[in-house]
């Protein structure tokens, strides 16, 4: 099976694949991106044996501002594009800038504001995942 890069070359896809896990260079990449731009509290869930689970981890932060939101997810996607050469599947929130979420299908980051991550409470509804913090 083949896939098409960010050049537009297409590169022969392994048939053994990597599982994702806290210490693949995705995981790390957005990690240190929302790092660089102050993001708090900042949590993963593994959600790996949940069943229903739509991503293998969350990557789970706040921002002060929509300013503050919108410069973590741009981060995160500009860090992505340089170091793993890939792009989000999609992102999602940019205009109200409330809660950005960036997809990569294997791991999703919500970008919240701290009101909106308290009704959502992304957490409280993934409590069966193992949940990490991250400084």
């Amino acid at each position: 099976m083949s896939t098409l890069s960010l050049t537009g070359t297409l590169k022969k896809q392994s048939k053994a694949t990597t599982r994702i896990n806290r210490n693949s260079k995705l995981f790390k990449t957005i990690l240190l991106a929302v790092q660089e731009k102050k993001a708090e509290e900042i949590v993963s869930l593994d959600l790996r044996k949940i069943p229903e689970a739509v991503a293998d981890f969350f990557i789970i932060c706040q921002a002060t501002s929509t300013t503050q939101v919108k410069a973590i997810a741009d981060n995160v996607e500009q860090k992505v594009k340089e170091v793993c050469l890939e792009l989000p599947y999609r992102h999602e929130g940019m205009t109200a800038a409330q809660w950005v979420l960036v997809d990569y299908i294997n791991i999703v980051v919500h970008i919240f504001q701290p009101e909106t991550r308290k009704f959502y409470r992304l957490e409280e509804m993934w409590s069966d995942a193992d949940l990490q913090e991250h400084l």
